[in-house]
């Protein structure tokens, strides 16, 4: 199947650039896949292909009707900036803007904002996502437990925000990667806990003042009385299923005894893994989206930015959040542990 050989393809290119041989390949992928799945010689072809710095995944061209040099030449500007405009390729090749755009749609162009590499990630960060996101999908299968769960994370919030970058690429590919700006030194910390119905409680500490584990602890506090305001149906039963990531703080011994406390039940997150954390992949990319560009002259600004912005989200945002977690752990897995870039 098509999409079996590309697959294949990018677990040939991962194991390429961490110094495997097409042999070695070979063999690793047939041990998941089974006996067969790629023969040796198909692994040697593609390695041949990467040493000569060809990362290409897709099929050479069939023979047929020959691509519109227009188009050869637009793809060509896109592969040597992703940045440039429709009306920069337009200007160059001396067509109109309206005519860029259309051509770019009909090769399956989008034009996406820029993510943030996240982590190198090791083998065995590859192996424990994997782990955990199998763990999940079957507990999940067993019973279902989506609608009770309450994630939470934070963010620092900047006062002026620089506006990110767009880049074209393909339906369905990762859009481009940028180094992070260095924040601006008056800043303010959000930290926030939601579910798939809304915020249930946030606060901002103050400016330019980072979490401790006893300041997380005191959070969670605030964070049952919330709880117990606005969930009481989770409150009432044992059903709470809280979702935190891996920062030092919610990791801490006072914070697991303060949670025992609570008697909350505490979801699995691997190492390095904003991909599976809601709050990474879905509330804060939205809110980074309406801070990007803006300029606040006070914390009072900031904050009536943030009670518009969680105010005028309906309760579908939250739930999409929330709801696509199985899809994220599946193609994780199906990707052998990589980040999964949307």
């Amino acid at each position: 199947m098509a999409e079996n050989k590309e697959h294949f393809r990018h677990i040939m290119l991962f194991y390429f650039r961490k110094g495997k041989n097409a042999s070695q390949t070979q063999k690793k992928i047939c041990s998941v896949y089974g006996e067969g799945a790629i023969d040796d010689s198909t692994c040697r072809k593609w390695f041949r292909k990467f040493r000569e710095s060809n990362f290409n995944l897709s099929d050479a061209p069939r023979s047929g009707r020959p691509a519109e040099a227009d188009d050869d030449k637009i793809l060509a500007l896109i592969e040597s900036d992703r940045h440039k405009t429709t009306r920069e390729i337009g200007e160059i090749l001396g067509i109109n803007q309206s005519t860029v755009s259309r051509r770019l749609h009909q090769l399956g162009m989008v034009s996406k904002a820029d993510v943030w590499v996240p982590h190198e990630l090791t083998e065995k960060n590859l192996i424990d996502r994997i782990s955990a996101c199998d763990s999940l999908l079957k507990r999940n299968e067993i019973d279902p437990f989506l609608k009770r769960i309450i994630t939470g994370d934070e963010k620092w919030i900047v006062y002026n925000n620089v506006k990110r970058k767009r880049s074209w690429c393909k339906h369905g590919d990762a859009p481009s990667t940028s180094a992070k700006a260095s924040l601006h030194p008056k800043k303010v910390m959000l930290c926030i806990w939601w579910d798939w119905r809304g915020i249930i409680y946030y606060e901002l500490l103050p400016e330019n003042q980072t979490i401790n584990s006893e300041k997380y602890c005191s959070q969670l506090s605030e964070l049952k009385r919330a709880i117990d305001q606005k969930r009481p149906e989770l409150a009432n039963r044992k059903g709470i299923v809280f979702h935190q990531d891996n920062a030092r703080p919610h990791v801490s011994l006072a914070t697991r005894q303060k949670l025992l406390q609570l008697d909350w039940d505490v979801l699995v997150h691997p190492p390095y893994s904003p991909d599976l954390a809601p709050s990474d992949y879905h509330l804060f990319r939205s809110l980074q989206n309406s801070l990007d560009g803006k300029n606040f002259t006070s914390l009072e600004d900031l904050k009536n930015h943030l009670d518009q912005f969680f105010s005028q989200k309906s309760q579908k945002f939250y739930e999409h959040g929330i709801m696509q977690l199985p899809e994220r752990w599946r193609k994780v897995i199906e990707q052998n542990g990589t980040y999964y870039i949307d």
